[in-house]
């Protein structure tokens, strides 16, 4: 239970933490055309195509003592970032990163343009545009990708074992917990939690598909 608990929680701030920037970017990608922009999708799309564990390896190399995020935590804040919750919260989020941006990006495509150009000629700026017309009409999208990034992130293994360990009541999520109880031979243990994540899997999923389904023309 101690595990269960800490992953609901630690994946929901993951998935907060790349709220902000899945939407500013899906934004962009759907409305906007520079140089460079396919490269950009691809990068981001990047961790769900790659090994997770080759994931975890960069993330490690960033985020260690010596990296480059991880040495800026260190030197400011005086606290580290790998093997502890925070790098929890970091490679859930990254690994669920790709869902939340397509999900966001096609509902944002999807918003019809002249609604927005009807606001800007009645005197409307961008950011009154987006938050009063482009947001509220593809929010059904985004609330579907925030569900399935967020089922995404409580079935994260790969990178997390590398980037947080697995250290029971510290950086332990269900995944992990069922790894340790298969290593022990806790056969009975692991298949709880199996019961436990596919039944927290099954609800997120039909939650998804139930949001896009309301308010979907007959």
């Amino acid at each position: 239970m101690q595990a269960v608990g800490f992953t609901l929680w630690v994946c929901a701030l993951g998935t907060l933490f790349i709220l902000p920037a899945g939407i500013g970017l899906a934004w962009l990608l759907a409305r906007r055309e520079f140089r460079g922009k396919s490269l950009v999708e691809t990068a981001a799309m990047l961790p769900l195509v790659l090994p997770p564990v080759a994931t975890g390896l960069i993330l490690l190399r960033l985020c260690g003592r010596n990296g480059v995020v991880g040495a800026f935590f260190e030197h400011w804040f005086d606290t580290p970032i790998v093997f502890t919750w925070r790098a929890v919260v970091l490679t859930t989020g990254i690994m669920a990163f790709p869902l939340l941006l397509r999900s966001a990006r096609v509902a944002f495509q999807e918003v019809p343009p002249r609604f927005e150009h009807v606001a800007r000629t009645l005197g409307a700026g961008e950011w009154r545009v987006f938050r009063r017309i482009t947001l509220p009409l593809a929010r059904r999208g985004i609330v579907s990708g925030v569900v399935l990034a967020y089922a995404r992130a409580l079935g994260e293994f790969g990178a997390t074992i590398l980037v947080a360990g697995n250290i029971p009541g510290k950086t332990a999520t269900i995944s992990l917990a069922i790894y340790h109880a298969v290593q022990l031979g806790q056969d009975a243990v692991a298949f709880r939690l199996v019961a436990v994540s596919a039944a927290i899997a099954f609800a997120a999923i039909w939650t998804s598909e139930f949001v896009l389904r309301r308010g979907r023309p007959a």
